[in-house]
């Protein structure tokens, strides 16, 4: 499965809409100097300017507290020039993630990590949901994998992958197992799975000989190695799979492609284009 190729179409998708909604805004906030994290954001800025959005970039020093974060995301809520605001995790130790996650206003929480959101997915009404899970479910529409009544095993269980994507596989009527660090016997699991999501951040955890011949696998791991970028699923499964997402190239492009979706998304939102729930 080709996450590269269906990013650049979502995104020309994205640059299209920006054109016709007219202003858009998206503001990014990272707390800190770790190098990845400056990374993602620049990418997510270009991505963002690339589709015709204003960017605002703010990065803001490790030894900022948490009230000067949570004024700063009191702004940005006012700011009728900004429809989307992403705050970029992990952050210090120092500072409450949960509170900041929750000083976002709902409408502008382009992540879908606020718990109003997650709460409208998990009643299934999804409102702004995670843009990796929702990259999982486009890739898998877009080689039209089935869903219905098929087995589908998610192994992880964050609140930004597997939590979400597994309500998302529950929206389209799978049958939906969820495994983690304290599964026992994972392969009994994987080997009955359809459609197989991993997202445990855990090099090769999913052997070759671990994937039902003819399922769909999507493999959500980014893991640098001395080797360079490798995935949780051993790429020896492409044998036994039907599909499967490459690393690097699969799900990685999809998350910034469905991050500006869900900034349109959010803009059309305040708009009043789509109705927010009350």
């Amino acid at each position: 499965m080709d996450g590269k190729a269906l990013a650049e179409k979502v995104r020309a998708q994205v640059a299209r809409d920006v054109e016709a909604l007219g202003p858009v805004g998206i503001a990014t906030v990272l707390v800190g100097d770790d190098p990845g994290s400056h990374l993602y954001i620049g990418m997510k800025q270009k991505a963002a300017e690339q589709a015709g959005m204003r960017a605002i970039d703010h990065r803001l020093p490790l030894e900022t507290s948490q009230e000067a974060v949570l004024e700063l995301l009191a702004e940005l809520n006012a700011d009728d020039g900004i429809d989307g605001i992403l705050v970029q995790l992990p952050l210090p130790l120092e500072i409450d993630e949960g509170a900041v996650v929750r000083a976002v206003l709902p409408v502008k929480d382009v992540d879908g990590l606020h718990p109003f959101n997650a709460g409208a997915l998990f009643l299934g009404k999804p409102t702004l949901v995670p843009a990796t899970p929702l990259g999982c479910m486009a890739l898998l529409a877009e080689y039209g994998v089935p869903l219905e009544g098929r087995r589908a095993v998610v192994v992880g269980r964050s609140n930004i992958v597997g939590k979400p994507v597994a309500q998302l596989l529950l929206q389209t009527n799978a049958t939906v197992t969820m495994c983690h660090s304290r599964t026992q016997d994972l392969e009994r699991h994987t080997l009955d799975a359809d459609v197989l999501v991993v997202a445990a951040g855990s090099p090769g955890l999913v052997g070759a000989d671990m994937v039902k011949t003819g399922a769909a696998v999507i493999d959500v791991g980014q893991n640098a190695t001395e080797s360079g970028l490798v995935g949780d699923v051993d790429p020896g499964a492409a044998e036994h799979a039907h599909w499967i997402t490459p690393v690097p190239g699969g799900v990685g492009p999809m998350t910034i492609a469905m991050l500006l979706q869900n900034t349109v998304r959010a803009a059309r939102f305040r708009r009043g284009e789509l109705a927010f729930p009350a």
